[in-house]
C-alpha cells in the first residue's frame, strides 16, 4: 500500500515539472495605458503679433496716417468649462505716417506714430482648441506731428481705449495662433499750440493683427 502510494505521489510531482516545462499560451500583461492630460486655455503665456494699423484723423490739417506695427504680447487665461477669462497687454513699435499739402503751394504736413500699447481684458468661449474671444480695455500711442519738414515738430502721448475681438487657435498644447481686430479712439490733442499752425484733433485706429503665443 504505501508503494502504491508513493508510486502516486512520484509521478503527480513528475507531471508538474513536466507542465511547468511547457511552453505557456498566456498572453503577456499590456502595457499600462497613458493618457495625454486634457488640453486647457489656462496658464501664462508671451508671444510675438504684427499687422496692419489704419488711422483716422478728424478736423485736422494733417492726413490720416496708415502703415504697420510688430511688437511683443504678455497675457494670462483661465478657463471654467467652456468660458475662458483672462488679461493681455502688448507693446508695439507701429509704422503708420502720411504727409499732406492740404494748402496748394503751402506748408506740408506729417503725422506719425511711433510705440503703441493696449492692456485689455479677454473673455471668450473655448471649443475644444479653438478660442473666440472680446476684449476691451486701455489703449495708448506716441504720435509726432511736423509742419514745413520740421520747423515745427511735436511729440504727443495720446490715452485711448481699445474693443474689438478675435479667434485663437492652440496647435499644440502650448503653441497658439491668432487674429484680433482693435479699433482704438483716442482723446483730443493739440499741436503746435501758440502758433499760427496750432490745431486741435481727434484721433482713432483700426488694427488688424496675426500672433502667435507660448503657453507655459
Amino acid at each position: 500500500m504505501k508503494k502504491y502510494l508513493l508510486a502516486v505521489l512520484l509521478a503527480g510531482v513528475s507531471a508538474s515539472a513536466f507542465a511547468a516545462d511547457l511552453p505557456t499560451k498566456k498572453a503577456p500583461p499590456a502595457p499600462p495605458l497613458v493618457y495625454a492630460p486634457p488640453f486647457t486655455w489656462t496658464g501664462f503665456y508671451v508671444g510675438l503679433n504684427g499687422g496692419g494699423a489704419f488711422g483716422t484723423l478728424g478736423s485736422s490739417n494733417f492726413a490720416s496716417p496708415s502703415g504697420g506695427l510688430f511688437g511683443g504680447t504678455i497675457g494670462y487665461n483661465y478657463q471654467m468649462g467652456q468660458f475662458v477669462g483672462g488679461v493681455e497687454a502688448d507693446l508695439d513699435d507701429s509704422f503708420m505716417s502720411r504727409t499732406s499739402t492740404p494748402i496748394p503751394g503751402g506748408g506740408a504736413y506729417k503725422f506719425s506714430t511711433n510705440l503703441t500699447t493696449t492692456e485689455r481684458l479677454r473673455a471668450g468661449i473655448a471649443i475644444d482648441r479653438t478660442l473666440l474671444y472680446l476684449t476691451g480695455g486701455y489703449a495708448g500711442i506716441e504720435t509726432r506731428g511736423s509742419y514745413n519738414f520740421g520747423s515745427l515738430s511735436q511729440d504727443t502721448w495720446r490715452n485711448g481705449g481699445a474693443i474689438g475681438g478675435g479667434v485663437e487657435f492652440a496647435v499644440t498644447n502650448n503653441v497658439t495662433l491668432k487674429a484680433e481686430y482693435l479699433y482704438e479712439p483716442y482723446a483730443n490733442a493739440t499741436y503746435f499750440g501758440g502758433t499760427p499752425a496750432a490745431e486741435t484733433n481727434s484721433f482713432s485706429v483700426n488694427a488688424i493683427r496675426a500672433g502667435i503665443n507660448y503657453k507655459f
